[in-house]
């Protein structure tokens, strides 16, 4: 039984697993669904009550039926490579390969069922309440009037991206900024915007959750740090033990949403308190293996490697 690995060429973090597969000799097929239909090919069809489907790339063919699991990792968009590439190639090629492997009994990491309503952070917000995580208090809004009297009660708020920074080149930085309730609000009305209570941060919390499996990492912060993903204060990742709480609401959280993989990030505070983020369903887990040499990618491997019956 195969893996199937959708993701693009440059990613390091499939690298990783990729090689723990190798080890553990479990056959794998690494697939961009960017290089249909040019550089990739797929074939499929239902007939008398059964179906058949095969895929090929870079020389290799793989029976539908023979996969194993199927790891979304970062895959392009398809027919992106193509030579003439189109709105409409993308989804005729998107209904083709996708339509196919939700056909499969393969287990996934993660299903886009499961994967898309948990990219939001709105809905992600709200689960984590319901999973027993401390949630700073948050707004989103497009009335810059909500958006004064918010900081006006809470005094200390910052501004963050909802979805992340924008596709473009060259790249653009959105860090997560300290604001105050004399700020202008008025620009407010021309885009959904995020505001958060501040946590002061003692530490940030990387947590990679692997089917049952966690692997925890503390980032000591720098005096007043807002984002930690910019900026360099000489403190590295170490492992740290996961409290019992947080043990509950995570595997409830992943309960609640369907996913088989997430990357929480906590704000803790100086009383100890992890202070819920966000979980991003792909986010990586290199740096923080590189750092603490925490088996994740092996963990991965093995899930993806493992029976679905064991998964249950």
């Amino acid at each position: 039984m195969t893996v199937l690995i959708l993701t693009c060429r440059q990613d390091v973090t499939a690298d990783l697993v990729v090689a723990k597969l190798r080890e553990q000799g479990v056959p794998l097929v690494r697939f961009d669904p960017a290089d249909l239909p040019d550089q990739a090919a797929l074939s499929v069809e239902f007939d008398r009550g059964d179906f058949t489907g095969f895929l090929s790339t870079e020389g290799r063919l793989v029976s539908i039926h023979g996969v194993r699991s199927i790891w979304v990792r970062r895959p392009g968009r398809p027919a992106a490579h193509a030579a003439n590439p189109s709105e409409w190639l993308t989804a005729e090629c998107g209904q083709a390969l996708y339509g196919m492997l939700y056909a499969t009994t393969a287990h996934w990491m993660n299903h886009p069922a499961a994967a898309e309503p948990a990219r939001h952070k709105p809905f992600q917000l709200r689960v984590a309440q319901h999973s027993g995580f401390a949630v700073p208090s948050t707004l989103v809004t497009t009335y810059p009037r909500a958006a004064r009297d918010f900081a006006v009660q809470y005094s200390d708020i910052v501004v963050k991206s909802a979805s992340g920074p924008p596709s473009v080149d060259p790249p653009v930085a959105l860090p997560t900024t300290r604001i105050g309730p004399d700020t202008d609000f008025s620009d407010v009305a021309a885009g959904a915007t995020l505001l958060q209570r501040y946590i002061p941060k003692a530490a940030d919390i990387r947590l990679i959750c692997v089917g049952s499996q966690l692997f925890a990492a503390r980032k000591t912060a720098a005096s007043g740090q807002v984002d930690g993903r910019y900026g360099c204060h000489g403190h590295r990742w170490e492992p740290v033990d996961v409290p019992a709480r947080i043990i509950r609401s995570v595997h409830e959280y992943m309960t609640l949403t369907g996913l088989a993989y997430g990357a929480f990030d906590f704000a803790e505070d100086a009383e100890g308190v992890w202070w819920f983020l966000e979980c991003n369903q792909g986010g990586q887990f290199g740096f923080v293996e590189l750092e603490t040499g925490q088996p994740i990618a092996a963990a991965v491997a093995s899930w993806l490697a493992a029976p679905s019956a064991a998964l249950r």
